[in-house]
């Protein structure tokens, strides 16, 4: 099966979608037929015995134009993306020519009613022709303006498949119809002399109500069309990222070409302040590119030779040039317009309703219009009064909002959430998000960063400076994680990296080599007692920065006598964001379990700093999908949340999979999900905005469906014999036009959701419990139920180096269920404690040493 995607043409209400699918549909070897009205696009699954000329001959049969979506590019940018076509000018057009000739048409077809003053010409019997003449002659120039109307409706009718058109034409049509033959027989009698009888006919003419339901109509769908062109803005900005030209080197020179005609290997030129027109990696010079379209980053990126650049992103300040290595459909950005514009196009499950009314709607309004127009003739007697009512139904009836209100709230949600960074790729993943009850988290790469940092250093006989650029010197020549994290953290402190010689690689216990006159040696615990090394100085420390997940690096030197230099802790730091994400969560009412292949007591000190209610232990990549599928036949209904690589299968299995990456990774084909800022606070964002779009389409339909079902008993005159209540046709073709403005306007409030819940800085709560299971650890799955740790800062005053900060930490670490960092700069210490511990304790242990404590908070 290949899918397909075609234009097409001639749609205007929900009745006209549902004719194009049942004609498809009716192929043999066509499958999961989808045509949005929205769109004005329709894609189909063909077996490979269907022709794209077979395709669109159904649609042609059916009364409908269709043609073969191209992906062609215009001038670099991409016109086969979900933007609505513009109409809304000719419309405006015709608006305004129908309402040109309506105010006069109305005052001559009204103005008696309400004694507007008539020139004398209009007046007696000679003057009721002339009135009503006049009124042909102004409604005429309407009828041409809304002719489109007629032709529609009277095709569509011929073929079978009446339309929101047919029953315009078919209201409008009778109103003029029947004016005319009053007018005709106004004149007859005139013309033998009988005024008396002419009488009734001059006060039986309807154009003005011809004119008027055109009219409106005309200006709904004005209206209709310029809130279409809202709702697909994101999309639209998103195609003018993409520059119309693009500088390429070619035999030294700069020349400028179509961004279209960019190949795959070709040099481009960018310079400060140019767009980055494909995806490629920099070959020569350097500049700031501002990313935020891409990860949201606000600051731009330096980037210099071997680095990538995305297409769309933004040269701030700088020259380089790049090696183009995706061009065209291949770039980063040309696959977001895709998914953004794939589920602004699919169909939600709540449509489906909808859709099998549409089958039938308007065939049964025709029923309804008739059975209302010979009722009323045999009750009444009065041709008039049966046409009046019929037209009401009619133009009451047309089902505009009805084929608008799931899609238009799709694609506003969906548009909102692209400016947000996150990619929805079906409507379906839109519905289904607000029903999540638990949300699985990886933990490395989705809420951590994904590559050790250094987080804690304790010196002993030598300066924080001097230990990382001993440190640094010796681990340059590792490659291992722990080593690049050192080397990084000597980078951004801007601490020169020494040389080191003479290393020498002792597997599974560290490194050792010369540092300009210092031997220096580096590893574990185990490699210290090897070497004599008295490293009990630091054991109280050190067991609390593993209980924390974190890994110790020791660092000494000496020949003859070696001493202690101090220790290193390096973790892989959780994301800003992540702790605020699960708090978030937790408002919502969300469980939320995160999944890692680290031992228990990493897990554990990852569970307690983010605040997730279960983390699931020693988990291989393959048993990940096991665990969503425990967690559903548990009855929960699961968000997996992961990179979207080795995280596959669990994405695939949870009811919901959520992709982070970033714009390089946005083709996640397991993903329902993607959020291309790689930040955690966009999952409660996800599912609050999933909310919103249910809510937004729920109350279109109620308004679409119930709206007709009040409206149509009214004008078929039920009320009448009881309450004098009937519906003149000009109101109802209002109120059909503010039903479709209604619908789209209310899904363009999208545009303007702000999430419940901004929680802002997130603490961890003091007496929550993490639950833990180790899976893979041992023979027998265990669980251990722990206090959450809580946080306190200690103001210190009296710290003046660094020996300072050890003594402080030293009296702090000693206290039971107690783990102190200590910051000289920020003079206080931020102490963790594993359960409670009176304030009096800490600043009894602080104030031994000399120190005074000004407040614990």
């Amino acid at each position: 099966m290949k899918k397909e995607t075609y234009n097409i043409t001639g749609m205007s209400c929900a009745a006209c979608q549902a004719a194009v699918t049942r004609a498809v549909e009716k192929l043999e070897g066509t499958d999961n037929v989808n045509v949005n009205l929205m769109q004005n696009k329709m894609t189909v699954e063909l077996s490979d015995g269907l022709t794209d000329e077979m395709i669109i001959k159904a649609v042609t049969d059916a009364g409908y134009g269709a043609n073969v979506l191209k992906k062609e590019k215009t001038a670099g940018k991409v016109n086969s993306t979900g933007v609505v076509e513009d109409f809304s000018e000719e419309l405006k057009k015709r608006a305004v020519i129908s309402f040109i000739f309506l105010i006069p048409l109305m005052y001559f077809g009204m103005g008696g009613m309400f004694n507007a003053p008539f020139p004398s010409t209009f007046m007696g019997d000679g003057g009721r022709l002339l009135l009503a003449l006049t009124q042909l002659l102004l409604v005429i120039p309407i009828i041409f303006a809304g002719r489109k109307f007629f032709i529609s409706g009277i095709k569509h009718l011929i073929k079978r498949s009446p339309n929101m058109d047919t029953l315009i034409a078919i209201g409008s049509g009778a109103s003029f119809s029947y004016s005319l033959y009053s007018l005709y027989s106004l004149a007859y009698f005139i013309s033998i002399g009988d005024m008396k009888s002419s009488m009734p006919f001059g006060m039986n003419l309807y154009f003005d109500s011809a004119g008027t339901i055109l009219t409106l109509i005309t200006l709904g769908k004005y209206l209709e069309a310029r809130s279409k062109k809202k709702t697909t803005e994101a999309i639209s900005k998103l195609v003018n990222l993409i520059p119309d030209k693009a500088t390429v080197l070619k035999d030294g020179e700069e020349i400028q070409v179509p961004v279209s005609e960019v190949e795959t290997g070709d040099i481009v030129v960018v310079k400060a302040g140019e767009t980055v027109p494909v995806d490629g990696v920099i070959v020569s010079g350097n500049g700031a590119v501002d990313e935020a379209m891409v990860t949201g980053e606000s600051i731009p990126v330096e980037k210099v030779a071997e680095d990538k650049v995305i297409g769309g992103t933004i040269s701030r300040s700088g020259y380089f040039t790049f090696r183009a290595t995706n061009v065209g459909e291949d770039t980063a950005l040309y696959k977001i317009i895709s998914l953004v514009e794939e589920a602004a196009g699919s169909k939600a499950p709540i449509s489906r309703l909808a859709d099998k009314i549409s089958g039938v709607f308007v065939p049964a309004v025709l029923g309804i219009a008739f059975v209302t127009f010979i009722s009323w003739l045999i009750i009444k007697g009065d041709f008039s009064f049966a046409l009046n009512m019929a037209v009401a139904v009619l133009v009451i009836s047309c089902p505009c909002a009805l084929g608008l209100a799931t899609p238009a709230a799709i694609m506003a949600g969906t548009g909102k959430g692209a400016e947000k960074g996150i990619l929805i790729r079906t409507a379906e993943s839109l519905e289904v998000a607000h029903k999540i009850d638990t949300v699985v988290l990886d933990k490395t790469g989705t809420i951590t960063e994904g590559k050790p940092k250094v987080t804690d250093i304790f010196t002993n006989t030598v300066n924080e400076k001097e230990l990382i650029s001993l440190a640094a010197a010796l681990e340059s020549a590792s490659s291992h994680p722990l080593a690049n994290a050192i080397i990084e953290y000597a980078k951004e402190k801007n601490i020169e990296i020494k040389c080191a010689e003479s290393l020498e690689m002792v597997e599974g216990r560290g490194i050792a080599g010369r540092v300009g006159e210092e031997v220096i040696f580096a590893g574990n615990e185990a490699y210290m007692k090897e070497l004599g090394i008295n490293e009990n100085i630091y054991s109280g420390t050190a067991k609390k920065l593993h209980d924390l997940g974190k890994t110790v690096l020791y660092f000494a030197k000496g020949e003859a006598k070696k001493e202690l230099l101090g220790i290193i802790a390096v973790a892989d730091v959780i994301k800003e964001g992540s702790r605020q994400a699960v708090s978030e969560l937790n408002l919502l009412g969300i469980d939320v379990v995160m999944l890692t292949g680290d031992n228990e007591r990493t897990a554990l000190a990852i569970g307690k700093e983010t605040g997730v209610n279960r983390v699931v232990a020693g988990v291989k990549p393959a048993d990940k999908e096991e665990q969503i599928r425990l967690l559903q036949e548990n009855g929960k209904k699961v968000m997996m949340v992961g990179d979207g690589i080795n995280d596959a299968p669990a994405l695939a299995r949870a009811d919901i999979g959520v992709a982070i990456g970033t714009g390089a990774d946005v083709a996640v084909d397991t993903a329902d999900i993607i959020l291309m800022h790689s930040d955690l606070r966009d999952v409660p964002y996800a599912i609050e905005l999933s909310g919103e779009v249910v809510k937004k389409i729920k109350e279109n339909l109620f308004w679409a469906l119930f709206y007709n079902a009040l409206c149509i008993p009214v004008a078929a005159g039920v009320f009448f014999a009881a309450f004098g209540l009937k519906l003149n046709p000009m109101i109802g073709a209002l109120a059909m036009s503010f039903s479709s403005v209604f619908v789209l306007s209310n899904s363009l409030r999208l545009r303007l959701f702000k999430p419940k819940f901004k929680t802002g800085k997130v603490g961890v709560a003091d007496s929550k419990e993490v639950e833990v299971v180790a899976v893979n650890v041992g023979t027998d799955e265990k669980i251990i139920k722990q206090e959450v740790v809580m946080e306190k800062i200690i103001d210190i005053e009296g710290m003046m180096c660094m020996h300072c900060v050890k003594h402080v930490t030293d009296a702090l670490n000693k206290i039971d269920g107690v783990t102190a960092e200590v910051s000289l700069e920020n003079k206080n210490a931020k102490v963790s404690l594993t359960k409670e511990v009176d304030g009096s304790l800490l600043k009894e242990a602080v104030e031994k040493g000399g120190y005074t404590v000004t407040a614990i908070h």
